[in-house]
């Protein structure tokens, strides 16, 4: 049966409206090809389609109105007019710190322009920012990227374009650079600032990040500059960091899901490897600085971790955690991570330089690393979630813990050996 009939009902949502519906159409006899059914602050919108004829469309909704009084039920025959049907469907991701209609209007503008038809929308998240995520189907995802690239900024909110598919529901691995992306600031510029030479250092730091001077060369001369510093101001050091905000939410929610982490930077194992470690991030590629006699020397032990490097490690990583490069994210600020950005399957300007920003998949300029979890599909709802269910966890654990400590012998819980008399 080619023609179908598309019953819609509408109005306040309440538990067993599908059971009745389906509980009507069965006696009419006729099949369901497709359901769809959204709740948007408790008003239900409820669509089935059936294979039947326009005859059939007062038999459908008498069944159907019977069955669910004080709801609007519609029935007419489907049209095809408009849909796309199958075809390559896109993802695309809104977010900003306050979403208004202006914005809103001009994202979906931009999606009819491409030939676009949006199928879906969900609310990714409400705070710290806004977020939605749009199925689009019909649309040229080149084309797409670049109308809502350029008009990203003007409309002063961040946009994603990524394919649908199973691929999201996948083990990914999320590789992030450490220096104003986990962490705030650059370390090379807080070791200057212990140095005395914090001026001198910042001027060939901006020159590298904007990418006009080579990194290798701009690290060595860096370095240079703290020679002879103490190896306890690394660890000094180490207390000080500050993680981008959301930075902990962001790897505790991703190890949470399965996924691997990682963190690839220019900056310097000795400071990065132990933060990985507390965070359990799970891989760490960064430059080893030598030190003789307890000092620095000015120069880092083995291959200088590069924006080559950076690509490499990547690659490394993925293929040692057994994921596709397609399955991978990178995330990264400065003009050493174009390589790594380009070699992801989804590269990520956080907070970046435009060359960076213009070159990537897709650039967040809120300053929540934790945004990036909307970018894979991951709501706000559901992260909060998951940090309900693991604190209820970790009570029960402390319950079950405390009644099995209460059951023991005094003797035992206090560590002590039985006395003579009590034996």
């Amino acid at each position: 049966m080619d023609a179908s009939l598309l019953v819609t009902v509408t109005g306040l949502d309440g538990p067993g409206i599908a059971a009745r519906l389906f509980r009507a159409l069965a006696p009419v006899g006729l099949p369901v090809l497709d359901v769809e059914q959204v709740e948007v602050h408790g008003q239900l919108f409820l669509c089935v389609e059936i294979g039947g004829l326009e005859a059939d469309v007062d038999r459908v909704r008498g069944a159907a109105a019977e069955a669910l009084p004080g709801l609007h039920v519609a029935v007419a025959p489907m049209s095809t007019r408009g849909v796309t049907p199958g075809g390559d469907r896109y993802l695309v991701t809104v977010l900003a710190p306050r979403l208004g209609s202006g914005a809103l209007a001009a994202v979906f503008a931009h999606v009819a322009a491409c030939g676009g038809n949006v199928q879906r929308i969900v609310r990714l998240a409400t705070y710290p920012v806004t977020s939605y995520e749009l199925e689009v189907a019909g649309a040229d995802p080149v084309q797409l990227r670049r109308r809502l690239a350029a008009e990203a900024a003007r409309l002063e909110v961040d946009v994603a374009v990524q394919r649908a598919g199973l691929h999201r529901r996948a083990k990914h691995l999320i590789v992030l650079d450490a220096d104003s992306t986990l962490l705030q600031g650059e370390v090379i510029d807080l070791l200057a600032a212990r140095a005395g030479c914090a001026d001198e250092v910042a001027a060939v730091t901006a020159a590298a990040m904007a990418g006009e001077l080579d990194f290798g060369s701009a690290l060595a001369q860096r370095l240079a500059l703290l020679a002879g510093m103490a190896e306890g101001e690394l660890r000094a050091l180490r207390d000080e960091l500050l993680l981008a905000p959301g930075a902990r939410t962001l790897v505790r929610t991703l190890r949470r899901l399965g996924y691997v982490t990682a963190v690839v930077s220019g900056g310097f194992a000795q400071v990065i490897e132990p933060l990985a470690a507390e965070l359990g991030i799970d891989y760490v590629a960064a430059n080893r600085l030598e030190v003789v006699d307890g000092r620095l020397t000015g120069r880092v032990l083995g291959p200088v971790v590069d924006r080559a490097g950076k690509a490499g490690a990547l690659r490394r990583f993925a293929a040692a955690a057994g994921v596709p490069l397609a399955q991978t994210v990178a995330v990264g600020d400065g003009a050493n991570d174009l390589d790594m950005l380009a070699a992801a399957g989804l590269g990520i300007a956080f907070n970046a330089k435009p060359l960076v920003r213009d070159a990537a998949d897709a650039a967040l300029t809120v300053p929540y690393l934790d945004a990036i979890l909307f970018l894979l599909g991951i709501s706000r709802e559901e992260i909060e979630a998951a940090d309900r269910h693991e604190a209820d966890r970790h009570e029960a654990d402390r319950s079950e813990a405390d009644r099995s400590e209460g059951e023991r012998p005094a003797d035992e819980v206090s560590g002590t050996a039985p006395s003579a008399a009590s034996s």
